[in-house]
């Protein structure tokens, strides 16, 4: 069984990738080839993944490369994590819309970064589904690269290789309310429909209780919204304390209040789906409890991703080895195994959820074996929370089709009518938009002048 990972020299999905996988039985004496273009980091997490695999004690194979043809040749999965332009391309991202008034939580999926982002992300990802179809026609596409919904719709469009989007953000949503009811994580199980960072809770099983009503009463004994605001003068709560949960998810819990349905991101993913969140009122979310994170402050956690690895490699701390929650490892053994599991995962819309359009990807709880993977439920959404997803699915479309054309007057239009970047006046969203491609046009081939 060979698993490829192209962006296999990621300092921060590198390492738990590698130790979910060899955690894996059916994936022991796997052949695992990390690709990626910078040499550099590539063998320092090679060397980190052939320790794991030495103290771990599995047979696996690994070896590494530059070239992408290569390491796709003979695979059966290839996980997608890269991020083109990286820091200087996203710094872009967030300091031209910031010159416009225009502040982001994340940058990296919605909004004037998040397609920005998909512009530079699309080509890539495409190009990669192409020489799959060349070189492992019958392999998964797992795709765990921002902006997700975007991306995964890209190749699903415009090649016939089999994708799937990977994210944790509901997985860590159950596990955080697990903890705060004081219940097993098995026993909450959600009903799924939305996008990626933006999926909706509709219904909600805690251990045969509606969940839903279960949040809505904890508001209340905390004595309401406005209580559970942030407020610089309150001590901190307990950790995984009720109050805490509720703090920390008081934008959703707000949502959750207004349409009765609850999108299971964390606040700040979800706060820019919405023009009236980031705001000079809201002292840019920060009223929501939502902080924006500066480029500075990636590099430094970047800078401890790599401290880490070396700090292993240099054997001054222990390998870690436990589950990282990331959804890929398990998604590959259902596959392999047949062992059946529910996963929240991202699809082309073939009737999870009715409120988007077909063949939109679409994130619900999929239901995943040896058969392949397939949406569990059909759900519908609130609708006014269907009707913002929908001009959401519809700046996808503009921008997938604006990334394959280099159409500037198609990326004109997703930055227009996506809510956060086209909020302003129409020239001056114009202007930010130009200002955005000019300033990453090294990786904007298609949109050179």
């Amino acid at each position: 069984m060979q698993v490829t990972i192209i962006g296999g020299g990621s300092y921060q999905w590198g390492p738990k990738l590698v130790t979910d996988l060899l955690r894996v039985p059916s994936l022991a004496d796997m052949h695992l080839v990390l690709e990626d273009i910078d040499p550099g980091p590539l063998e320092k997490l090679g060397a980190y993944a052939r320790m794991a695999d030495q103290q771990m004690g599995t047979k696996a194979t690994i070896t590494t490369t530059t070239d992408q043809r290569a390491a796709l040749s003979g695979a059966d999965f290839v996980v997608v994590t890269i991020s083109t332009g990286g820091f200087e391309a996203m710094s872009v991202d967030l300091e031209v819309p910031a010159r416009h008034g225009i502040f982001q939580s994340v940058g990296d999926s919605v909004g004037p970064g998040g397609i920005n982002r998909s512009l530079r992300n699309v080509p890539i990802l495409v190009g990669i589904g192409r020489d799959m179809e060349e070189c492992c026609p019958d392999a998964w596409m797992l795709n765990i690269t921002n902006p997700m919904s975007c991306l995964t719709r890209a190749v699903c469009r415009e090649t016939r290789i089999k994708a799937v989007g990977l994210c944790h953000e509901v997985g860590n949503f159950c596990m955080d309310l697990a903890i705060a009811v004081g219940k097993p994580h098995h026993v909450v199980r959600p009903v799924v429909a939305g996008v990626n960072h933006f999926p909706v809770v509709c219904e909600l099983d805690v251990d045969g209780a509606d969940g839903l009503a279960l949040m809505a009463s904890m508001v209340d004994e905390l004595g309401g919204l406005d209580a559970i605001a942030p407020d610089p003068a309150r001590p901190d709560p307990e950790p995984f304390s009720v109050l805490d949960f509720a703090t920390r998810h008081v934008l959703k819990l707000t949502l959750l209040d207004r349409y009765g349905a609850f999108p299971a991101a964390g606040d700040r993913h979800v706060a820019e789906f919405l023009p009236s969140v980031l705001t000079r009122a809201s002292g840019w979310g920060a009223t929501w409890g939502i902080d924006l994170t500066p480029i500075e402050l990636r590099q430094e956690h970047q800078d401890g991703y790599v401290a880490d690895v070396d700090a292993v490699l240099a054997g001054e701390s222990p390998l870690p080895t436990w589950d990282s929650g990331e959804l890929v490892a398990p998604v590959i053994d259902s596959l392999i195994t047949d062992t059946a599991r529910e996963l929240p995962l991202n699809l082309p819309n073939d009737g999870q959820c009715p409120d988007l359009d077909a063949g939109s990807v679409v994130e619900s709880m999929c239901l995943v074996d040896a058969s392949g993977i397939r949406g569990r439920d059909r759900a519908h959404l609130p609708a006014p929370l269907a009707e913002l997803l929908r001009r959401h699915t519809a700046v996808h479309e503009l921008t997938v089709s604006a990334a394959l054309s280099g159409d500037r007057a198609l990326a004109g239009a997703a930055f227009a009518l996506d809510p956060l970047a086209g909020r302003g006046d129409l020239r001056d969203t114009e202007a930010m938009a130009d200002e955005l491609l000019a300033e990453t046009a090294r990786w904007l081939p298609r949109f050179a002048s």
